[in-house]
């Protein structure tokens, strides 16, 4: 009998489904890459059903499903939060109790509605999936036949003895394990950032064949990736997509200037109590997103730095690159004072991560260069949407007990080999082969060539 996992990730930002069946993955996918929406946060509905259909698997023939954070924990986080700051953030209270108590709360429930919509009875995907999942359906559900055939495995399925167990791991062990069980080292320190999970934002942890330990973690309100992004939203960004642009922008600021020293004192004297493990504490009274509906007080930014928040899609002048790169250089001392820790608690040579935090490259190349740790491997998919791989590889080794393979990728002489790690170059998604390109190129009266030589292509 095949061990499947499936894992989820929903509710939040970048949702995704991944499968693993014996400790391969089969497929893993964004929901936006169906949907066409950019950062979709609804359940995964089209990627499940891809990621079935890729092994001709239906939901009775799971081993276990794992959703990748745990609700009731997030929700006391919630409701502690709003009791220590009261009566300040009643608004946002008011907003956001209504979603936990209708549905967030009954998550399990919830889940297992949208399950049933995905399972196909294992025949396999439904014809291409640009014509059965039109972007503008929710959820889509292709032809009637199909339908039917869907909503009926869906009905076998409420019958509690056929379903499969659904596990929740924790937020940062879902981002640890899709960064060390896929990687290339038999053993080595994790470090996973982020905003925030269910309380933790960052983790210190260690893996090795027996399993991953959480060695440190840092609490919400205090997190180095919602103290960069509320500089993204100062900066006249979209919180949750516009990081990546807050770290471009750095480059155009003027290292060494008086104005970009000048921010980076203000961000250390002000808002961020470094300590020298890289943990930190936030001033919070300088921002909003613990109980608010912003991400700082932007009158009190305004008096600190002299500047006020940029409009989005207005002029981008000098002032923000400089901010730009004043936070990006807090933040790189932040990472590499946390890898030195990682390093001195966990003793090992090599260094995984994940969480949104690893995707900023310029801050994971300049910890390269310090010569830390000998080798550094980054889940591709740092962000939420590589938690539910990592929520699948969680549920594999830790609750079922699943000994982890040797990684493949470790030679003869203990070096690991980066293009051999379990993640197939993260080419995991639906492939289109050429019919399916000229097809759609018809349909559509799109102009376009075949090109069979790169070359002419460089």
């Amino acid at each position: 009998m095949k061990t499947a996992i499936l894992g989820l990730s929903a509710y939040y930002h970048d949702s995704a489904a991944a499968l693993l069946v014996d400790g391969d993955i089969v497929a893993a996918a964004h929901e936006e890459r169906f949907s066409r929406r950019k950062h979709d946060a609804r359940f995964p509905t089209h990627a499940t059903r891809y990621v079935l259909g890729e092994a001709g698997l239906r939901l009775a023939d799971l081993t276990a499903i794992a959703f990748y954070d745990k609700p009731y924990l997030k929700f006391e986080r919630l409701l502690e939060t709003y009791h220590a700051f009261a009566p300040r953030g009643f608004a946002s209270f008011r907003q956001a109790m209504p979603v936990w108590l209708k549905e967030k709360l009954f998550l399990r429930r919830l889940l297992w509605r949208e399950l049933e919509n995905c399972d196909h009875g294992g025949t396999g995907m439904p014809p291409p999936l640009t014509r059965s999942f039109p972007a503008t359906s929710r959820p889509a559900t292709g032809g009637g036949v199909e339908r039917r055939s869907w909503l009926a495995a869906g009905r076998r399925l409420r019958d509690r003895r056929e379903r499969p167990p659904l596990l929740f791991p924790e937020h940062h062990l879902s981002h640890a394990a899709s960064a060390f069980y896929p990687g290339p080292f038999e053993r080595a320190a994790i470090l996973t950032m982020d905003g925030v999970g269910e309380w933790a934002t960052t983790t210190i942890g260690a893996g090795d064949a027996s399993g991953i330990r959480i060695l440190r973690e840092l609490h919400f309100p205090h997190s180095i990736g919602l103290l960069y992004s509320a500089f993204t939203y100062y900066c006249g960004f979209r919180v949750n997509s516009g990081e990546y642009k807050l770290m471009g922008l750095a480059p155009y600021g003027a290292a060494g200037s008086d104005r970009v020293s000048r921010f980076r004192k203000l961000i250390l004297d002000h808002l961020v109590d470094l300590r020298s493990d890289g943990s930190l504490l936030l001033d919070m009274s300088y921002f909003d997103y613990a109980t608010g509906l912003r991400m700082c007080n932007d009158e009190q930014w305004e008096r600190l730095f002299g500047i006020p928040k940029r409009a989005p899609e207005s002029e981008l002048t000098q002032p923000y690159m400089d901010m730009a790169l004043a936070i990006q250089q807090v933040t790189e001392e932040i990472v590499l004072r946390l890898a030195r820790t990682a390093r001195q608690l966990t003793g090992c040579n090599n260094l995984v991560m994940a969480g949104g935090v690893a995707l900023n490259c310029v801050a994971n190349g300049k910890l390269l260069r310090e010569g830390i740790f000998d080798e550094v491997w980054i889940q591709p998919a740092a962000g939420d949407a590589g938690g539910a791989l990592g929520a699948a590889y969680a549920a594999l080794h830790l609750w079922k007990g699943e000994r982890r393979r040797r990684p493949a990728s470790v030679t003869a002489g203990g070096k690991p080999n980066h293009a051999l790690d379990a993640m197939k170059g993260a080419l995991l998604g639906p492939s289109f082969t050429d019919a399916d390109v000229v097809r759609l190129q018809r349909r559509y009266g799109a102009p376009g060539r075949r090109i069979d030589d790169f070359d002419e292509l460089c």
